[in-house]
C-alpha cells in the first residue's frame, strides 16, 4: 500500500512536513503525489471521526439493507445511484449475501427513519424488500474506539 495513503489514513491531519519525514519524501513529492492521488480518484475527500453522542446533536443513525430485482437496463448500479441522490443517505454499498445494498442513512428520530424508508426507498422499481437496524451505540469505527474504556457492567452480578 502507498505509504501516503497509510499516513493519510491513520491521521488526515498531519502536515506535509511531517508526512514527507514520516515517508522519507521531500515535502514537495508529498504534495504533488498527493495532488495526483486527488486528481486520479483515489483519495476522495478529508473527514473527521466525529463521536456524535458526545454533542448535544440528536440524531439516529440506521443500516438498511436492500434486495433488489435488477433489471437488464438498469442493474445494481443503476439503483445505487437514485439511492445515492437522496441527502439522508451517507453510504450504499453492493453486498454478497442474502441483501444486494447496504445504505447508511441519518434522520432527526427513528419515525424519519421509517418514512425514508416507506416513502423513499421501498417504493423504488427494483427493490424487493428492506430490513432496517438502528444503531444504538457505536463502539468502534475505522479503527478508532468509541468507547474509552467504559465498562458496561449490566448481566454481571
Amino acid at each position: 500500500m502507498d505509504t501516503l495513503l497509510h499516513l493519510l489514513d491513520t491521521n488526515a491531519r498531519l502536515s506535509t512536513k511531517q508526512m514527507a519525514i514520516m515517508a522519507d519524501m521531500t515535502e514537495q513529492q508529498v504534495e504533488a503525489h498527493l495532488a495526483k492521488l486527488e486528481k486520479d480518484g483515489v483519495v476522495r475527500g478529508y473527514k473527521a471521526l466525529i463521536d456524535w453522542d458526545r454533542t448535544d446533536r440528536e440524531y439516529v443513525t440506521a443500516i438498511i439493507d436492500l434486495q433488489i430485482a435488477p433489471t437488464k437496463d438498469r442493474g445494481f448500479d443503476g439503483v445505487a445511484e437514485l439511492i445515492m441522490q437522496f441527502d439522508e443517505v451517507e453510504s450504499v454499498s453492493l453486498m454478497s449475501g442474502g441483501y444486494d445494498l447496504s445504505v447508511t442513512i441519518t434522520g432527526r428520530s427513528f419515525r424519519d427513519v421509517a418514512m425514508f424508508v416507506a416513502k423513499r426507498l421501498s417504493p423504488l422499481d427494483g427493490v424487493l424488500s428492506t430490513a432496517t437496524h438502528f444503531v444504538l451505540k457505536k463502539y468502534k469505527e475505522r479503527g478508532v474506539l468509541f468507547t474509552d474504556g467504559e465498562k458496561d457492567e449490566r448481566g454481571q452480578l
